[in-house]
């Protein structure tokens, strides 16, 4: 095989996504493998890695399978190297714009949700050391 190819394993390595996971986005039409062995087993390049990466940083800002379809879209048209009408090309750029909006309004959110996390394991770390330490044998209260 030649070294512009990977085999799914090694993929699966590079992305830190699950074998499954990488099949179902193909299954879902995010990423086709771009060859297959002639044992028929998936081979992808740089290209396909690239893809899959914008959709594991998708993944946790909750967008879903069409949302990351549509940028993908999008994003393959402008990348494509040929040259588009000017009005097509706008309209690309704003919805690459909008989902741009779109995972700094969903980044704000999940930094506040963080700050409630941390504040509350704080709390908890709080508790826990200001806690009396347990009575145990003379020092522990008569049981009624």
């Amino acid at each position: 095989m030649s070294g512009e190819h990977m085999q799914i394993g090694e993929v699966a390595e590079r992305t830190e996504l699950s074998l499954r996971t990488i099949r179902h986005y193909e299954d879902a039409g995010l990423v086709i493998p771009s060859a297959r062995s002639q044992g028929g087993f998936r081979l992808y390049t740089e290209a396909d890695v690239a893809r899959l990466m914008v959709i594991r940083r998708m993944k946790p800002l909750g967008f879903t399978l069409d949302e990351m379809r549509d940028l993908l879209d999008a994003t393959d048209r402008l990348d494509a190297g040929r040259a588009l009408p000017a009005a097509e090309h706008a309209e690309l750029l704003e919805r690459v714009r909008g989902f741009e909006r779109a995972a700094q309004r969903r980044v704000a959110d999940l930094r506040i949700q963080l700050a409630r996390a941390e504040e509350f394991a704080g709390t908890l770390a709080g508790r826990l050391t200001g806690a009396p330490a347990p009575q145990t044998g003379a020092d522990a209260p008569a049981a009624r």
